[in-house]
């Protein structure tokens, strides 16, 4: 399968919004530009500046869907039209009280209503560092006591997820656990299992985030089939390299620690692919959503369903993407008639901002992914010249 056809992947795009798009990777692919544009933007922020309708124009409408879920929904629908379907988040950040993590709970809960209402939304998702505190995941993952107080909100972390899951079930709709950093990951994974086993009985409405980044994380698909295995549940899994690089080497290296993070790309890949290859070898308990803007990956994937007889539209496999990136990937994939989804964050402008700056930084850090998007944008702006002419 080639993923070259620009015309399929920008097809909902005019020509104004194809150059805005080349404009911002272009600043986007010199790093000292992306570090300079995120403190003039934090700054700007902190210091209530009215950069809104700047931001808006550059990479908020890039990279977010809209600032509510109406905006949002009109994306939904629009690219329902190339058959590709989407899931919402509310990207604001920065719960740090009880009061921010029953709102972000409320968020979750709001958006799973709206999903209920439309057919091209499969999927939800939270972050858990949105429902508790990153302390008391923490400590759950090193088995450190917690205090009276830290066991009662811990309580409550447990309650908001079964009050996430219960509405879920209850509607139909998947929702996916972020993956957080791999000093908080053990509890959540352990939270995420409790929580599988309650409610994935029938069919993988949990999902838990693997970083195949990570070290280990092969090993633990293994382990969770064997747990689906014994206690019969099914197991949802979104399958990604990762989000955390930078800050866990540099972790490492503070604290005098082996990195957790793969010694190579090459490792990371070959942890990927045998991921992948694991899940379709047990796709009858394994419900898979395979995040990733690699076409190499892709097209693997996609030759080992063939190669295993997989269906296109089978109800256990998803591929996706961040909206605003690889669009090469989606519609094509939506056009050959696999599930393609895009991932669509939204919020007011200056609350997605830290959304923004992350995904600012990973272009500008990942080697060539600006220059992919360049070079698809270009081919596509010659080709309609080409045509006009």
């Amino acid at each position: 399968m080639s993923f070259k056809n620009t015309k399929t992947a920008f097809s909902l795009k005019n020509n104004a919004e194809l150059k805005r798009a080349y404009f911002l990777f272009k600043l986007i692919s010199y790093p000292f530009l992306v570090r300079l544009g995120n403190f003039l933007v934090m700054m700007s922020v902190k210091l209530r500046l009215p950069v809104d309708s700047l931001i808006r124009l550059s990479v908020f409408d890039q990279f977010c869907a809209g600032i509510d879920e109406k905006d949002s929904v009109k994306i939904v629908n629009l690219l329902a039209t190339k058959n590709v379907k989407s899931y919402l988040h509310y990207s604001v950040e920065g719960a740090n009280s009880e009061n921010d993590y029953d709102n972000c709970l409320e968020s979750t809960l709001k958006t799973l209503e709206v999903s209920a209402k439309n057919s091209s939304l499969l999927f939800s998702v939270f972050k858990p560092t949105g429902y508790g505190s990153s302390i008391l995941f923490k400590k759950k993952s090193n088995n450190i006591p917690f205090t009276l107080e830290e066991s009662d909100a811990w309580e409550r972390v447990i309650e908001r997820f079964k009050i996430t899951f219960n509405k879920a079930k209850l509607i139909g709709i998947s929702v996916f656990v972020d993956a957080e950093e791999s000093w908080l990951q053990p509890s959540i994974d352990g939270l995420v299992e409790d929580m599988m086993l309650e409610y994935n009985k029938d069919k993988a409405i949990v999902f838990n985030t693997i970083q195949m980044y990570r070290k280990g994380r092969f090993e633990y698909l293994k382990e969770l089939n064997d747990k689906s295995l014994k206690h019969n549940f099914k197991v949802g899994i979104k399958l990604v390299r990762g989000a955390y690089m930078e800050i866990e080497r540099a972790k490492a290296i503070d604290g005098n620690y082996s990195s957790p993070i793969c010694d190579s790309k090459r490792e990371t890949d070959a942890q990927y692919d045998d991921g992948i290859k694991f899940i379709f070898n047990n796709l009858d308990r394994f419900s898979l959503f395979l995040g990733s803007h690699n076409e190499k990956s892709a097209k693997k994937a996609i030759d080992l369903a063939i190669k295993k007889s997989i269906p296109k539209n089978h109800k256990n496999l998803s591929f996706g993407q961040l909206y605003g990136m690889s669009d090469n990937l989606t519609f094509t994939l939506a056009k050959r008639g696999y599930r393609a989804v895009k991932y669509l964050p939204y919020g007011p402008v200056k609350e997605v901002v830290p959304y923004l700056i992350r995904r600012a930084n990973e272009n500008s850090s990942v080697s060539g992914q600006s220059n992919r998007e360049l070079d698809l944008i270009s081919s596509e702006l010659k080709r309609r010249k080409d045509i006009k002419n």
